[in-house]
């Protein structure tokens, strides 16, 4: 299956089909190849790519958010000049949200922008981070404080690396399609409440990238309705800045902030039972004034004011403009 996502500077497609990654080489054309993973991404995968491009080097991150800063920026850029990369060449990212972020910010800023394709290895990076481009690092504790929008050349999804993920990856990475139902699609929300759910996993992924292709369409630089896919990330992203990096992954925070932020009883039940499906946490136990600093110092706050997005219905995301004591009230403070 083949989306096309159209945007203002930039058309490209998404290929979602079971067996692409072995045949990735098909879609770059021109130019040399600068490919980038991380650590975590099974050797399978890597060299199922690397085979397509024996003469292309690969740099390696260590697995996890630390890599997004300023120093594997720099090591990955210094590699790329080392390499005598020029514009007319192309980054491939392998991996999940940190390489696809990583590597895509990493393209942006060599030479003032040459090509990227994005392979995400994750669920999460496939039904979100992939597309979109959206690219940062994380900076002074911040996440994405530093960044650049992007858009890729090409996103190959195959599926089948799902296979080599934990469950626990797994589950993180729905939190996003989780998301999505709850903001655009009332079907694909629904999808998470039947006991077969598994079984539709690239059912999911479809509408997923459906949601996000429309809204980055609409949307590309979030002035309005991209701010809808923020549901749960602004809380989200303060439990993730609170915790030491090993403690939740992004989608278990992204849960947890759609938690504290859904009022509706009804909505906010069937949210739980979801979550709780998933084995995604709930909530945690964290300081709640420093939650509130946190989430005042978000990228999206506004001299004193933040954008939360709240859902009172499936498929009705809107925003709110939140002062201190809505955020301070949000948390139960």
């Amino acid at each position: 299956m083949e989306l096309q996502v159209n945007t203002k500077d930039r058309s490209y497609p998404i290929i979602i089909e079971r067996g692409v990654l072995s045949r990735a080489g098909f879609y770059v054309t021109t130019g040399k190849v600068f490919l980038i993973s991380d650590d975590g991404v099974p050797e399978v995968w890597r060299s199922t790519l690397q085979r397509q491009f024996p003469d292309a080097p690969m740099h390696v991150i260590p697995q996890g958010e630390g890599s997004k800063c300023f120093e594997v920026f720099q090591e990955v850029l210094a590699d790329m000049l080392e390499h005598h990369l020029s514009r007319k060449d192309t980054v491939i990212a392998l991996g999940g949200g940190v390489v696809g972020d990583l590597s895509g910010f990493c393209a942006a800023s060599y030479m003032r922008g040459i090509r990227y394709i994005n392979i995400p290895t994750t669920m999460l990076s496939m039904v979100d981070s992939s597309i979109g481009g959206k690219t940062a690092i994380d900076f002074h504790g911040i996440k994405n404080c530093v960044g650049a929008f992007w858009q890729p050349s090409c996103v190959i999804i195959d599926p089948e690396v799902l296979s080599t993920l934990s469950p626990r990856l797994l589950h993180e990475g729905m939190a996003e399609s989780i998301k999505m139902g709850l903001t655009h699609d009332p079907k694909l929300f629904e999808l998470f409440e039947q006991d077969d759910y598994a079984d539709h996993i690239d059912e999911i992924i479809v509408r997923s990238l459906l949601v996000k292709q429309g809204v980055v369409e609409r949307d590309e630089r979030e002035s309005g309705e991209r701010k809808l896919l923020n549901f749960g990330h602004t809380y989200g992203h303060a439990y993730e800045s609170y915790y030491d990096l090993n403690t939740y992954l992004h989608g278990e925070c992204v849960a947890m902030g759609m938690m504290t932020v859904v009022k509706n009883p009804e909505l906010h039940s069937r949210l739980e039972q979801v979550l709780k499906r998933l084995e995604l946490p709930l909530s945690c136990d964290c300081d709640k004034e420093r939650i509130c600093q946190l989430v005042q110092s978000d990228k999206k706050a506004d001299h004193g004011m933040v954008t939360i997005v709240q859902v009172d219905e499936a498929g009705k995301g809107y925003l709110e403009e939140w002062d201190e004591a809505a955020i301070r009230k949000g948390i139960g403070l």
